[in-house]
């Protein structure tokens, strides 16, 4: 017995498709969240074809109140999505048709490619702000943990080996810069995403007279000034995916930037270095040793930036050998959007919770940056004031750093006169050097970590984000 027609582009065939081809190609298992857009398309596409009167002012009535009844059961879980019909455009089309007669006219002016690319335009846009919205979030995690440190200093590091004294304040001030390019970057993808693709049809645009810049209009893709703005080559409206892979390389960079901060807080929590404690809630036990306290979360962290990395892959290798325009292939751009938002914003905030627990040990944080070593450039620094070349100083204290191993004494114990057999100019005052309060008090240029710029950081970050 053949199958029965496909119901909206069967009209050329003789059957409908195979069940195994149905569950093959069909999308509104992933794509059924894109309804609020969809049907935002859709009230917005009414709208022109009233405006140019290729429908009635009732019938368009007729489709808003029958689009704002379904998007009622689909908030409510209420609505049926049938896999039969491929997507969620049809499965909404065909659900209005039935209420409303004149929906027949609806996906006049419209292809099912204009019409995704605009749902996705409108999404990203949506999407973008969310994301924001968590990295703030985090950002203000990461400022009142700053604050909360206020003063404490430890080793930063190399090549992780111990290289010079900053203040935690400070290490953590740098992750807040490094959200705060992410937001740049997913308020430039919003900014890309705001040009309106609807009417470019197919591929050809059509033959009917529309207003494109009405529908912008009423979808909200608009500049500052309020002026429409639309795509402006029918085959690039359709065939584009730009966006899609800058949003998932936004995604790809804040999942970078968690895992170096959770690698830190995994380090800072070990017992090796024990400068932290992160809170119960987000750490879990070990079911052999009752003695461990995992940092879990931390952990999947890193694990999520491989994910995210690897949707960005999928995009790319998706799109790098298709023909324009459309093709099928393009289906599967979804997913890796979908799970890059949806990982994206889990992991901001469990960041953000994870961060707000934590606590620093005063103790091993001062024990640490006690090491005189840390200072030795400082003692370089001094060196140069008095005169000396910075790479003949340079020596010098590696000299001296040298005589501290073979004596296995601290560098800030050697006698006077022992140093100064390397250098004249070593005078009494060389061992002033490593006193971390000068040491900080020294460091007042733009961005370091002296407490003064510091705390002149942490105020700039406290107006913007508050």
């Amino acid at each position: 017995m053949a199958k029965k027609k496909q119901a909206t582009w069967g009209g050329r065939f003789t059957a409908g498709p195979a069940d195994l081809m149905l569950t093959f190609s069909e999308s509104v298992s992933f794509d059924a969240r894109l309804a609020p857009f969809d049907i935002a398309g859709s009230k917005a596409h009414a709208a022109m074809l009233a405006h140019v009167g290729l429908i009635t002012t009732r019938e368009r009535n007729a489709i808003h109140r029958g689009l704002k009844e379904i998007e009622a059961e689909i908030g409510a879980g209420k609505f049926k999505w049938r896999r039969e019909l491929e997507d969620v455009h049809m499965n909404i089309e065909q659900a209005l048709t039935q209420r409303v007669p004149a929906a027949a006219k609806l996906h006049t002016a419209r292809s099912r490619n204009d019409q995704v690319a605009t749902d996705m335009r409108l999404f990203f846009k949506w999407a973008c702000g969310e994301v924001d919205h968590r990295l703030a979030g985090a950002q203000r995690a990461l400022l009142a943990l700053a604050e909360q440190a206020d003063g404490l200093l430890i080793p930063g590091y190399t090549h992780l080996q111990r290289a010079q004294p900053v203040q935690i304040a400070h290490h953590l001030a740098a992750y807040m810069e490094m959200l705060d390019r992410d937001r740049g970057r997913f308020a430039a993808v919003a900014a890309n995403a705001n040009w309106c693709p609807l009417g470019a049809g197919a591929l050809a645009g059509t033959t009917l007279p529309i207003d494109r810049e009405f529908t912008a209009k009423e979808l909200g893709f608009v500049n500052a000034k309020g002026r429409p703005q639309v795509t402006q080559n029918s085959m690039d409206s359709v065939a584009d995916r730009d966006v899609f892979i800058e949003f998932a390389t936004a995604a790809a960079l804040v999942g970078t930037h968690l895992s170096r901060l959770a690698e830190d807080l995994i380090l800072w929590m070990s017992s090796e270095f024990g400068f932290l404690t992160l809170p119960d809630a987000f750490c879990t036990g070990s079911s052999l040793m009752p003695q461990k306290k995992n940092p879990d979360a931390c952990e999947i962290l890193r694990g999520k930036s491989a994910r995210l990395q690897g949707n960005l892959t999928t995009l790319i290798t998706l799109t790098k050998g298709l023909p324009l325009t459309y093709n099928r292939d393009l289906q599967d751009d979804k997913p890796p959007i979908f799970d890059s938002f949806d990982q994206t914003i889990m992991a901001l905030e469990v960041t953000a919770g994870t961060l707000t627990g934590a606590t620093f040990d005063a103790v091993a944080c001062a024990a640490a940056v006690s090491d005189p070593a840390l200072l030795a450039t400082d003692l370089a620094d001094y060196l140069v004031e008095a005169g000396v070349p910075f790479r003949d100083a340079h020596h010098v204290v590696g000299a001296v750093v040298k005589l501290a191993e073979d004596q296995q004494t601290p560098l800030d114990q050697l006698a006077t006169a022992d140093v100064q057999k390397i250098h004249p100019a070593l005078k009494a005052d060389w061992i002033e050097v490593f006193d971390l309060k000068r040491a900080g008090a020294r460091r007042i240029g733009t961005g370091m970590p002296g407490p003064k710029q510091v705390k002149k950081q942490l105020s700039r970050w406290k107006k913007r984000l508050t």
